[in-house]
């Protein structure tokens, strides 16, 4: 019986992939990321107002440590999309053994990299501070918080991987409700342990930890409850080999350039405005978690697009992969031109909320202005990348994340701010985003003249 069950559920599974109507499907498996990204990006948000009140230079040090976070999700995200692009297609090929297998092998990388990463933190830990662009009076405040960060370090990479999993498996919702519960108790954390106990910065380094330790077992318990179609298990982890790594790191690469490169362009305009002061600093710090909340309705899309691509991928329905695709670059403009607007009609008002400095509030205004007309640019742009790693296109997916996250914002960062001050480091973004384009659609025009005409 347990085993009829099983394979009910499996077909099940299959028949919701390959046969819901694309547009009803994408947007099933988009919610759960929506919701996700919101509740955290309202943490991240609500993270940003708090420390704001203990001053300039403690906003600062958030926007400094955030750089740091950059690269433990990188490492998360790359064995999260990596793992979870097989497994996705090995699904839809029928294949649950290599599914779980990689699904365990993706967790468990993720998770010994995470210690790595936090051991080395504590090792250079004052190096790293000033590495990231901190000036001498945000450093104090950093250090506090990166602390915190460090000892939670593991269970954030790996947690990450493991919502990136139940993505890919189309278990979209369950992810959701790993990640809400980390992120609620955060916010809830935060006044509680920053101002109720008087532990100040250090609360919120804190509150994170504790929020990050809950959610990577609420997520792991998905897994090793039965609620999946894959498993997590030494036993499948044990038939690792170095081809499976392989393919898992070249299939997350993108995720990880895209990440990795984030966090170094964050560590280059953190340098770049800590020349004109810890307002500057405080103000491109707000400006970026104000876009990437703007964006996260989008993104999620994406995101529910995803698994639609890699499953359909492996069984063969390339039409449907046509079809989202179109429908979730459609979906996910319309969505950053509303978002946009309402960004460049309050933007000096929006800044205000997160820090009452005028210095922060005239940098940060102009600031999100010119990034908010950028972005309409962007959906296109993440939903190329997306479906290019979806379906196991590494080359392709490596090379756009590069161009976009790096390539051409780096050297615009370092003329326009060499070139135009401050207004240049404001203009360096936008114009890279902008730059990005021709390439976008030059790499969706091959990878669909390539991608059969008829379905398997």
């Amino acid at each position: 019986m347990p085993l009829q069950f099983s394979q009910k559920n499996k077909t099940n599974q299959y028949n919701k992939m390959t046969k819901t109507p694309v547009s009803r499907l994408v947007l099933a498996l988009s919610v759960p990321a929506i919701v996700s990204m919101l509740i955290t990006n309202v943490y991240n948000l609500a993270d940003t107002a708090f420390v704001g009140q203990l001053g300039t230079s403690a906003s600062g040090a958030v926007g400094i440590v955030f750089g740091f976070m950059s690269i433990i999700q990188a490492v998360g995200f790359m064995f999260g999309n990596g793992a979870g692009s097989i497994l996705s297609r090995a699904l839809g090929a029928n294949d649950k053994e290599s599914a779980s297998i990689h699904a365990s092998v993706g967790f468990f990388s993720s998770f010994l990299c995470g210690i790595l990463i936090s051991v080395t933190g504590f090792i250079w830990l004052d190096n790293i501070v000033m590495f990231l662009g901190s000036t001498e009076t945000i450093a104090p405040y950093a250090k506090t918080y990166i602390f915190y960060i460090l000892i939670s370090t593991p269970f954030m990479s790996s947690s990450l991987t493991l919502n990136n999993l139940l993505r890919y498996e189309g278990k979209a919702f369950l992810g959701m409700i790993g990640l809400m519960t980390g992120a609620v108790l955060n916010m809830l954390g935060d006044p509680v342990l920053m101002f109720g106990l008087g532990l100040n910065i250090a609360g919120a380094g804190l509150s994170t930890a504790i929020s990050q330790f809950i959610s990577w077992g609420v997520l792991l318990m998905m897994f090793l409850s039965g609620k999946t179609e894959t498993k997590i298990s030494f036993g499948y982890a044990s038939k690792v080999t170095w081809g499976i790594i392989g393919d898992i790191v070249a299939t997350g690469f993108p995720s990880m350039l895209r990440q990795g490169l984030n966090s170094l362009t964050t560590v280059l305009l953190n340098a770049e405005c800590a020349v004109y002061g810890d307002a500057a600093v405080a103000a491109m710090s707000i400006v970026s978690r104000i876009i990437f909340f703007a964006f996260s309705i989008s993104l999620g899309i994406g995101q529910g697009f995803q698994p639609v691509a890699a499953f359909n991928f492996g069984a063969g329905k390339y039409s449907r992969i046509r079809k989202g695709y179109c429908f979730t670059a459609l979906i996910s403009e319309a969505i950053i031109i509303f978002g946009c607007a309402l960004l460049i009609i309050f933007s000096g008002s929006l800044i205000a909320l997160f820090r009452d400095d005028p210095e922060v509030i005239k940098i940060g205004t102009r600031a999100l202005v010119l990034q908010s007309l950028a972005m309409l640019v962007l959906p296109p742009c993440m939903t190329t990348e997306m479906l290019l790693q979806s379906t196991g296109k590494k080359l392709g997916a490596s090379l756009l994340s590069a161009i976009r996250s790096g390539l051409l914002f780096i050297p615009s960062l370092l003329v326009l701010s060499a070139v135009r001050g401050l207004n240049g480091i404001q203009e360096a973004q936008p114009v890279s985003l902008l730059l990005s384009v021709p390439f976008t659609v030059a790499f969706a025009a091959d990878f669909f003249k390539k991608l059969p005409k008829q379905d398997q």
